[in-house]
């Protein structure tokens, strides 16, 4: 039996997710999940790893201009909810099927996929190949890659990450942590810091300190500096990523609309580097 999806029903693709009203992305997550959970209880497939990002994938089509900013989904078998939103609900009941949609992302079956695999930890390195491609071009596109705390053990991706901050290119990481999280997350003064520290206000403030800060003789400077990255990794977790070379927002709770998607809006505009946005969901749900 169909399940009832009024909202959803309205959404082709993920320019129409873009005209909604905030206060409607909950309700629309809601019923992505209920479709998915009706699809795969036909057609089987990978359930956990799609519910525990409804919410991110909801918010990452409403702050992100897709297809022209890139989304990379790590694996793929997080990808149903990205499926229903991105002009393939209509076979999504054919997933893992014959002549039916992949499992996993699939280049030659959307735009909406902009790079296709089933191996780990591949993300970080193709959304970064994007970037450098984007700035040769003189485009100047977003590039967002989502990867889960498990793949995130393999030390691809740390290689991918060590490049991505040498190189400095503008680029958003979102750590999907649904295990165990790397710092104490998720409520609302977590919402909070994340959300300021993310923000235009705060993202220049730092650099001004930093501009400040070098003229300071080199030894204070150094102190300085350490002062500001360890102060933040206090609250965050995320000392780790700023060595190398990204900067840290989170840990923000990964169902809540009202804390995901003004953390996106900010991420969005921040252009001068390499982000991580730590996002934790429900354990055994992503």
């Amino acid at each position: 039996m169909a399940v009832d999806t009024p909202l959803l029903d309205t959404i082709t693709l993920p320019k129409d997710v873009r005209t909604l009203e905030e206060g409607q992305l909950r309700q629309l997550a809601d019923e992505v999940r209920a479709e998915m959970i009706d699809a795969v209880s036909v057609t089987g497939g990978h359930l956990g790893a799609g519910l525990g990002v409804v919410e991110l994938t909801t918010a990452i089509h409403y702050v992100f201009n897709t297809p022209d900013d890139k989304l990379i989904w790590d694996v793929g078998h997080q990808c149903y909810p990205h499926k229903i939103l991105t002009g393939r609900r209509e076979r999504i009941r054919t997933l893992r099927q014959k002549d039916g949609l992949s499992g996993f992302t699939k280049r030659s079956e959307s735009e909406y996929d902009p790079f296709g695999a089933a191996h780990a930890a591949t993300s970080i390195s193709a959304a970064l190949g994007m970037a450098v491609a984007r700035d040769a071009r003189g485009e100047d596109n977003r590039v967002v890659a989502v990867i889960g705390d498990g793949s995130m053990s393999a030390g691809m991706a740390y290689e991918a990450m060590n490049n991505a901050g040498d190189r400095g290119k503008q680029l958003t990481v979102i750590l999907n942590d649904n295990d165990m999280s790397i710092a104490p997350p998720v409520g609302a003064m977590s919402a909070y810091l994340a959300r300021a520290a993310s923000s235009d206000t705060y993202h220049g403030f730092r650099n001004l300190a930093k501009q400040l800060a070098k003229n300071l003789p080199h030894r204070l400077y150094k102190s300085a500096a350490k002062v500001e990255e360890f102060s933040r990794g206090l609250v965050t977790g995320g000392t780790l990523f700023e060595e190398m070379g990204f900067y840290y927002v989170g840990p923000i709770d990964g169902h809540n609309m009202d804390h995901l998607v003004p953390v996106l809006q900010n991420v969005r505009e921040l252009t001068d580097g390499p982000v991580l946005v730590h996002v934790v969901t429900q354990k055994g749900k992503g």
